[in-house]
């Protein structure tokens, strides 16, 4: 009697799919990370992306921040993204912005640019913001709305309305668009919802209407 076939190891592994390896390279090193963590957390983003978060030391400017993205990138196989989390600032924006960009876009590193600062993009979470801020207005109207003391923040506030924020910063997006704001002049805005994007897998229309408010 021949013994029985073990199955096969390869075949089991090839039926999972795989996750995608996402690096995602922050300046800041409270609100962004707080963000980031809770969202690579969610069950239906760990089971499709790994995702490991790179703060710089030095919480270095953005071209900084993409220069390290690059030497990841070409240093390691396994990568599948590079991302880099930054601001633009207002009044005065960050040095050599357009100089990362380009980088960036030589290179394949995709960007999450928040205009003035994150704080924008959590503001979204809450209301629609269309009018000019300076660093200091977003993070001050940002701590009046989830109530915070500090830079920290709880995550798990945020969750909920992740896709409308999405939608609302596409919906700014549009907006400069057509008012031809271009870049660094596209005061509000964020592309943090091109980041969500590509992390997670997209929601079916029942799921797109769960806690969202108008």
């Amino acid at each position: 009697m021949k013994p029985p076939r073990s199955k096969s190891l390869k075949r089991r592994s090839a039926s999972r799919p795989e996750r995608k390896t996402v690096v995602i390279f922050c300046e800041g090193e409270a609100s962004e990370p707080d963000y980031i963590n809770t969202l690579k957390r969610l069950p239906e983003v760990r089971s499709n992306t790994a995702i490991s978060i790179e703060i710089d030391p030095e919480q270095g400017v953005p071209l900084t921040l993409v220069k390290r993205a690059v030497e990841r990138k070409l240093a390691d196989d396994e990568v599948d993204e590079c991302w880099c989390v930054f601001d633009v600032e207002w009044p005065k924006n960050h040095p050599n912005l357009k100089q990362a960009i380009k980088l960036a876009e030589q290179h394949g590193i995709r960007l999450a640019i928040s205009n003035p600062c994150f704080e924008l993009w959590l503001i979204l979470h809450y209301e629609k913001q269309t009018a000019y801020m300076s660093t200091k207005d977003a993070e001050r109207k940002s701590r009046g709305l989830d109530g915070r003391t500090g830079k920290r923040i709880a995550g798990e506030l945020y969750m909920k309305n992740r896709r409308i924020a999405s939608q609302r910063a596409m919906e700014l997006s549009r907006l400069h668009v057509q008012n031809e704001s271009l870049f660094p002049r596209n005061n509000p805005s964020s592309t943090m919802y091109d980041l969500l994007t590509a992390i997670e897998p997209r929601p079916s229309r029942s799921e797109q209407g769960e806690g969202v408010s108008p």
